[in-house]
């Protein structure tokens, strides 16, 4: 996967702010302190292009990364954050769900859950929504790097049974720190993408 650039482009509250010209976008969506900004940095090998925080639920808005001059990377805000007021969930729930429902750029949402823990009520929420509107989706179970590969299938099938994806239900582990999975998610990408991506 060959990165030639890759940039911040906009923060945008709603549609009137996202970028036009029609480029596709990939969406990362996942709960607070999931690791998407590390994630969105290690795929496109920048330390720090997104912004990462040791504060959960810091990102807001909708965060607009162009890759090759071809296609964004979009960073959504983070869900699930217990130490914020209930109108700011909603106002953050529905900043997701407005970019979701009317992005026709939109290609694939790569939903992230932590590897460590079963997956919350909100992430089978968010990932039974993306199902109820035929969104593309990929689970990505992030910080590999944090549990022993002999815990690798045991919490991978606890992540399959919460959120119903079956036995065979794809999850791609992953590891800001070491690289693993990043392959295999640019792979997916790719597909989705498709010949809109040239540089890929």
């Amino acid at each position: 996967m060959k990165i030639v650039a890759a940039e911040f482009v906009t923060s945008a509250a709603g549609p009137a702010q996202y970028p036009a010209g029609g480029l596709p976008e990939i969406a990362l969506v996942g709960r607070s302190n999931v690791g998407k900004s590390s994630l969105l940095n290690s795929l496109v090998n920048r330390r720090r292009l997104a912004q990462t925080s040791g504060t959960p639920g810091k990102t807001r808005l909708v965060n607009f990364f162009l890759i090759n001059s071809e296609f964004y990377l979009v960073d959504l805000p983070g869900y699930g954050y217990a130490r914020v007021s209930h109108g700011l969930k909603k106002s953050w729930a529905e900043t997701i769900e407005t970019y979701l429902q009317t992005r026709e750029t939109l290609r694939l949402v790569v939903q992230l859950v932590d590897v460590r823990h079963p997956p919350t009520a909100d992430d089978l929420m968010m990932y039974q929504w993306l199902v109820h509107y035929s969104l593309p989706a990929v689970i990505v179970a992030t910080k590999a790097d944090k549990i022993s590969r002999g815990a690798y299938g045991k919490q991978l099938a606890q992540i399959r049974r919460e959120l119903n994806l079956g036995p065979e239900g794809p999850v791609i582990l992953y590891s800001s720190h070491t690289g693993q999975g990043r392959d295999r998610l640019w792979q997916i990408i790719r597909q989705y993408l498709g010949s809109q991506a040239k540089t890929l």
